[in-house]
Order: C-alpha cells, then structure tokens, then sequence
C-alpha cells in the first residue's frame, strides 16, 4: 500500500514543498503567463503533477494514472455535469423568446446596469450558490448579465468576483458540515466563527462590483445602493450564522439583501445610467468586432467559440440569442411571472431537495459508492490511515446537476417547448461544452493526483510550520485549496484537519483557524481554472481563460490579504469578535 511521505526530496519538508507545488505553478504560469488555453495548461500540469508523483514521491506508476482517472470522472459528473444543465435550462429560456422578457423585467427594477450587477450577480448570484453552489451561480448569472448588454469580459469577471461571499455557506453550508465532521468541531461554532469574517468581505464586495462594471464613477455615484446591499447581507450573515441557522444562512441573506435594495431604489436613484448602459453597449460592441475578425474558436460555435449555443430568440433573429430592441409590448404581470419562472422553479426544486427532510434522505439514501478499481485499499494518507477519497460517489439524482436536469423539464413543460428542441438544445450545450469538459476534467485529475500522491498535504505542512504566525497564514491554505479543486468543502476536506492540528502546536484557537480555512477559500474560488472555465464556457470566451485569470488574480489577492489580516487580528487584539 502507498503511504505519502512528507518529506520524500532531501528529507527537506521545504524543498519537498517546493517540488510538490510544481504542478500549480505549471498552471498558473501557462494560465496566466503565457496565455495558454485552460485545457492545455491543465493537461500540462497534471503531467507534471505525475511526473511529482512518481519521481519525487515515490507512488507506483499505476496509482498515479488511477488517481487521475477518479479525479477526472469526478469533474464530469457532478461538476460539469451541473454546468452542462444550468446552461441548457438557460437555452430553454432563450428557444422560448422568455430572455428578453426576463431582461426587460429587470429593467424595471432598474435600468442601470450597476443596479443590476448587485441584483443579478451578488443578491440572486448568492440565493443559487446557498441552493445549489459549485458553478452554477456563475454560469447562470453571466448570461443573465450578458442579456442586459455586459460585454463577455466584464460579465464574467463581475460573477465571478461577486461569487465569494456566499460561497462559505454555499450548497446548503455543505463546507462548513464538511469541516465539522472532519475535525469533531461542532458545526455550528464553526459557522458562528466563520459568520464573524464573510461578512466583512460582503460588506465590500458589491463596491467592487460596481467598481468593475463603471470604475471610479461608478463608485462614487452608486456606492449608497452597494452599501446597503453589502450591508443587509452582511448583518444578515452574521444574524444567521450565529442566532438562526447555519446552513439557510445564505438564502436568508441573499433575500435580506434584494429585499434591501429594491426598497431602497424607491427612494433613491443612480445617476447617469444612461451614459453607463452607452459605454457597455460600446464596449461590447467592440468585443464582438473583435472576436468577430479573429479566428473560429475551439469550440466551434462561432467566431468566440461561445460556450453558449447561438440560438436566436424567435421573432427577433438575433445571433447570440438576446433581444435588444426592449421589445414593443409592455410588460403584463403573466409575461413577468413567465419570464421569472425558470429561476422560480429551481428556488423551489432546491429548496425542496435540501430543506424537506424526507426529500433530504431520500436523495442521499440514492447516492452509489464506487471503490474506485485497483485505487481503493491501495492508498494511506499521510497518518496511516485509509484514504476515502478512492471511493467515488456517484450522485446521479441528488446531484446539483440532476436536480436542475427537473427543472430544465418543468421549464420546457411550462413554456411549451417542443421535446425536439429541448433535446437538441441539449445536444447543442454538450457539443459547445466539449474543450471546457476537458478543461474541468485535466485540473480535477490533477488535484486528485496532487491529494493522493501527498503534493498537496507537504505544502500545507510546511506553511503550517510558521508557528504563531500560522494564524496570517491560515487562510492561505484554504485558498490554495480552493484554487486546485475549486471548491470551498475539497479545501476544507484538505486542510480543516491540518489547520486543527497546527493550531493546538502553535496555542492558537482550532475553531478560528478551521474557520479560517473556509473563509479563505471563498476568495479562491474566483481564480480556480474549474470557475474560469465555467465562466468563460457560459459567456463565450471559451479559450481565453487566461484574460479571466489576469483580471481576476488582483481581486483574490487583495481580498486574501484581508481575510488573512483579519484573522490575525482576531487570534488576538480583535479577540473579542469571535464568539
């Protein structure tokens, strides 16, 4: 059986860590440096998280290929797999001519497009990421956006940072559960403690959001509307967290904060929207003209290589599928509801599945468990224990994926959609989706191969040797974590335990740092290559990852940073803000 080493280059735990973080900074440089394509930046990693594997670490040729095989299914399904029918539900929406409507509706809360990245991309970004989390708040929120006339580029930078807050208590609060039962930390202080630092990041995101979207005007003429959003949701958090319920956190702050602004624009009006909504019509303009003189994408689905199928709206004979002309008709109270009620539906069919008890148990009575073949009873984990990440679990109804799969069939029910057209909708999302199925699928083998062969536990050892200092670093691993795997519960199922056992060496509080390792990962997750294919999948720029990573890398770190003083502050002089 193959137990990982620690220290397996020099008998040196800091050059064993410098040569296990190969495979990430392989990525990143290719990502992000060279401009490569996400799917052969990652295919190129993991062969170099192979390589690490079996040369520096010892673990037999065999494994290794398992371990990524496992990974890779696990990036299919459930993960793309989610992506795959949050974007077809979507393309229902679209073949029905309801899009444009939707849009429209919108407009009547208000027309200003930095309004509408608060409502859209933060308030309803974070009801999708508390019901269903992983990439469905970003693939679905960026084609919304692109409706109200974003460019591709800044609709999915601006999902995929307002995409942070949330993500703690995301899914139901599925990474804090996670935490607490790996470290027999009580969930629920977990959660408090984690209460008392996202909010802190909600308060500020939205004035970064409508910093994107507009720059420094837009921040000075919106910020009233971003602090009162940022601010109901922050209160509400920290109220939920600590007093209500952990895991309807998030849905409860994403109401508290939609519900805030919408009272508040009854008062009070952004100025120059019209200017604003002018400069993106440009701006988008200009991206189209742009990708329209480049070369065929890889996906094949246009000039951009959209990972969104062009399918016009009918009646309108537009090629990417949005409405533009506002539409002729008022907006009657029927056409409101319609074009709200794929959005309704999956508030409701999650709610159901993660809420309703029976539903609850019976969706996970359903899951199968697969020992992954010659991979299972072969590895240990760095303690000597049996590692259960070489038994794959296959979800195929309590997925995120499968439930939005319903809602994509109640949708084409409700909007009479022919089966025909809804089935070649899905085809069409399939095809479009093929390079960002790779993308997905070489990062998650990586990560697997990194887990099991000890990469990754060797570099969140050496970081945890700071010591006292560790409570700076401690969100770092968390983010580090959610930056491979892209998910906030897979860096918590890394490094809680190690997070644990740091802080009773170094005398610091377990729970805090625990916490720590959750709330760093939400500012990670925006810099995932998994994240930034989804949301350049969703978008079109299927390909150009690379420019998402270079725009998105500044955001995560400086909010890193921020997680990273708080909770320093907090293992001491702000000692008083934790529970």
């Amino acid at each position: 059986m193959y137990r990982p080493d620690l220290s397996p280059v020099a008998d040196s735990l800091a050059l064993s860590a410098l040569v296990g973080a190969l495979p990430l900074l392989t990525l990143f440089v290719l990502l992000g440096g060279l401009r490569l394509k996400a799917h052969w930046a990652g295919l190129a990693a993991l062969g170099t998280s192979v390589v690490v594997a079996v040369w520096a670490y010892g673990m037999p040729v065999d494994l290794a290929l398992l371990a990524g095989t496992e990974g890779a299914t696990f990036g299919l399904f459930p993960i793309m797999w989610i992506v795959l029918a949050a974007l077809w539900v979507h393309q229902l929406t679209v073949t029905s001519g309801r899009f444009a409507d939707l849009r429209r509706a919108f407009n009547l809360v208000s027309d200003d497009p930095r309004i509408q990245a608060l409502i859209i991309a933060f308030c309803f970004g974070a009801l999708l990421e508390a019901l269903a989390g992983f990439g469905a708040p970003v693939a679905i929120t960026g084609v919304m956006l692109m409706a109200l006339g974003f460019s591709p580029v800044r609709a999915a930078v601006t999902v995929l940072v307002a995409n942070t807050a949330p993500v703690a208590f995301g899914a139901i609060a599925t990474p804090i559960i996670t935490a607490g039962t790996l470290t027999d930390i009580d969930y629920t202080d977990i959660g408090a403690y984690v209460g008392r630092q996202t909010p802190l990041l909600a308060l500020f995101v939205p004035l970064l959001l409508v910093a994107l979207v507009d720059g420094v005007p837009g921040l000075r003429q919106t910020w009233p509307a971003a602090l009162v959003c940022g601010g109901a949701f922050a209160v509400a958090q920290f109220v939920s967290a600590n007093y209500i319920s952990v895991e309807l956190t998030d849905i409860i702050a994403s109401l508290v904060a939609l519900g805030a602004v919408v009272a508040f624009l009854r008062v009070w009006r952004p100025a120059e929207s019209e200017r604003v909504r002018e400069e993106l019509r440009r701006a988008a303009e200009s991206e189209r003209q742009e990708a329209a003189g480049g070369s065929t994408g890889p996906s094949g689905a246009g000039p951009t290589g959209a990972g969104v199928p062009d399918e016009g709206v009918p009646g309108e004979g537009s090629p990417d599928g949005v409405e533009r002309d506002g539409g002729a008709r008022p907006l009657s109270g029927a056409r409101i509801v319609l074009a709200f009620v794929p959005y309704l539906i999956v508030i409701a069919v999650f709610s159901v599945a993660k809420l309703w008890e029976p539903a609850k148990e019976f969706l996970a009575d359903s899951d199968v468990s697969v020992p992954w073949p010659g991979l299972d009873g072969e590895v240990l984990t760095a303690s000597g224990e049996q590692s259960s990440t070489t038994t794959y679990v296959f979800p195929w109804l309590s997925s995120p994926g499968s439930l939005l799969l319903l809602c994509g069939v109640l949708v084409a029910a409700v909007y009479r959609v022919r089966a025909w057209d809804a089935v070649r909708e899905f085809a069409r999302t399939v095809l479009t989706l093929r390079w960002a199925l790779l993308t997905v699928g070489s990062v998650l083998a990586l990560a697997y191969v990194m887990n099991l062969s000890g990469q990754t536990i060797t570099i969140g050892t050496w970081i945890a040797g700071a010591g006292a200092a560790f409570a700076f670093l401690s969100p770092l691993l968390g983010w580090l974590g959610t930056a491979v795997t892209g998910s906030d519960t897979s860096a918590n199922a890394l490094f809680a335990t190690l997070q644990q056992t740091a802080a009773d060496k170094a005398g610091l509080d377990p729970t805090l740092l625990v916490a720590a390792n959750t709330s760093g990962g939400v500012v990670g997750k925006m810099i995932s290559p998994q994240n930034l294919t989804i949301a350049a999948t969703a978008v079109g720029l299927l390909g150009k990852e690379a420019v998402l990573f270079r725009k998105a890398i500044g955001w995560s770190a400086l909010l890193l940073l921020a997680i990273c003083l708080l909770v320093l502050l907090q293992s001491h002089a702000l000692a008083w803000m934790l529970p």
